[in-house]
């Protein structure tokens, strides 16, 4: 399907430097481009490609001026990042949706699918759990007895939501991630570790997606809730009864102890590990690879390092730490010099 550049400016508010019917087909990266493709410009050091790239139309920032000349169609707007992702989404749309049951899915005679579900060979719908809408299960995708998964969703290859626990509507789940395992409970006694019964539940709310192969635990009792729009990378622990609020955002390999509270439009970035049973509070941004062992009460702070802290702190903390060895010798040099000035003057 083709679109001009006039009919793209017109869905994403923006305006037209250059031919209005200029035809594009699909998307390239700008460094990339061929004729025929939508491409992006938001980043000054990909500048050069805007005027080597072979896109037919480039997204830019309104406030862009050219230092050469430019053979592409400009559509000018505000921000390109959420122009481009808004026309991705118009074209993801556009692909014909798959429905139907597939002969090898299983479904309990109790279960509820709703209309235009599409279960593929070997998906499997338990006893008493219900589909909405629109669903779509890949081949092994699992929800388990008791379960609810919303509208719209996308369940992908050997995605588990595990029983009783609950799915919102337009959720993804990437393959490999389990929505309800068992979280992390055991009582030490003499013979080793006994098994505390994790009975609660996981909730995910409307527009959560969840990254491969991240894991979301069931309550021991109550529930584990991931709060509307919250996006969840691949490899993501959320332990047992965490609550993350609505539209924050978790990187690759965060993990967040049980029973802590993380607020709204928070970012956690790769590696950041949460100790449990604490507080984060709203708009916290923490740097990668850092620890939070306790309460994060201020909102809209930047945190770097274990213990997260000012990430300038941080960085002036890390330059003396590189000069940890040379001090050290440094100081023995010293105390072997003031040792000896004590000496002289007893004599």
């Amino acid at each position: 399907m083709e679109f001009t550049a006039q009919q793209i400016a017109e869905y994403i508010g923006g305006i037209v430097d250059g031919k209005g019917d200029a035809r594009v087909s699909t998307f390239a990266k700008i460094e990339e481009g061929v004729e025929g493709a939508l491409s992006f410009y938001y980043d000054p050091k990909f500048e050069p490609y805007v005027y080597q790239t072979r896109s037919s139309v480039i997204l830019v920032p309104s406030t862009f001026q050219p230092s050469q000349p430019v053979k592409p169609t400009l559509v000018r707007v505000d921000d390109p990042r959420l122009a481009i992702g808004k026309l991705l989404a118009l074209y993801e749309s556009m692909k014909p949706k798959r429905t139907g049951i597939d002969p090898l899915a299983y479904v309990a005679p109790t279960a509820k699918i709703g209309k235009d579900v599409y279960l593929a060979p070997f998906a499997y719908v338990g006893e008493n759990a219900e589909i909405g809408d629109g669903t779509a299960l890949h081949p092994h995708a699992t929800v388990g007895d008791g379960a609810r998964v919303g509208s719209d969703c996308i369940i992908y290859p050997n995605a588990t939501v595990y029983h009783d626990c609950r799915v919102g509507d337009r959720c993804i789940l990437h393959a490999g991630s389990v929505v309800g395992a068992d979280g992390f409970g055991f009582a030490p006694n003499a013979e080793g570790y006994e098994k505390i019964p994790q009975i609660g539940i996981a909730v995910l709310e409307d527009d959560v997606e969840l990254g491969a192969n991240a894991c979301v635990d069931r309550a021991t009792m109550g529930a584990t809730i991931i709060r509307r729009g919250v996006k969840i990378d691949n490899l993501v622990q959320v332990g047992h009864n965490v609550e993350v609020k609505s539209n924050t955002v978790l990187c690759a390999q965060v993990g967040i102890a049980g029973s802590t509270t993380v607020g709204e439009w928070c970012t956690f970035t790769g590696q950041v590990g949460i100790a449990g049973h604490i507080s984060i509070a709203d708009h916290t941004t923490i740097g990668a690879q850092s620890g939070v062992p306790g309460n994060i009460r201020k909102p809209g702070q930047t945190l770097m390092g274990y213990p997260a802290i000012d990430p300038k702190v941080f960085a002036r903390s890390s330059a003396v730490f590189k000069s940890l060895p040379d001090m050290a010798v440094e100081l023995r040099q010293l105390r072997k010099e003031l040792e000896a000035m004590k000496a002289k003057l007893g004599e």
